[in-house]
């Protein structure tokens, strides 16, 4: 499984790299706190499955990694998505390092 970083992701954000950030949480975490993903919960992840990219890399998050990361491998197996990434720490690694005032649970 291909990851990236709080920092690499920092980095695309900034250099306004041409991406897809989907966020697996649930809505109301999202409400909550998000990085401004597109919210498409784990449960319903291969349902909308055509809502996610495969002409450009595709970074998936959750709250840690672990849902991103069952999502990232459902839609490449269900799928053959070859150009999705796992954000590693999820948002508590986005707060940590950049949002420390950011709420998360």
């Amino acid at each position: 499984m291909k990851e990236v970083t709080v920092e690499e992701l920092k980095q695309k954000i900034d250099n306004k790299e041409d991406f897809q950030l989907i966020d697996v949480r649930e809505s109301f975490e999202y409400e909550m706190s998000n990085i401004n993903g597109e919210n498409i919960p784990l449960a319903g992840i291969l349902i909308e499955a055509q809502k996610i990219a495969k002409d450009k890399p595709v970074i998936i998050q959750c709250r840690s990694g672990a849902r991103s990361a069952a999502a990232l491998m459902q839609l490449e197996q269900n799928f053959g998505y070859t150009n999705l990434y796992n954000l590693k720490g999820g948002i508590l690694a986005w707060a940590a390092e950049y949002e420390p005032e950011m709420q998360v649970y």
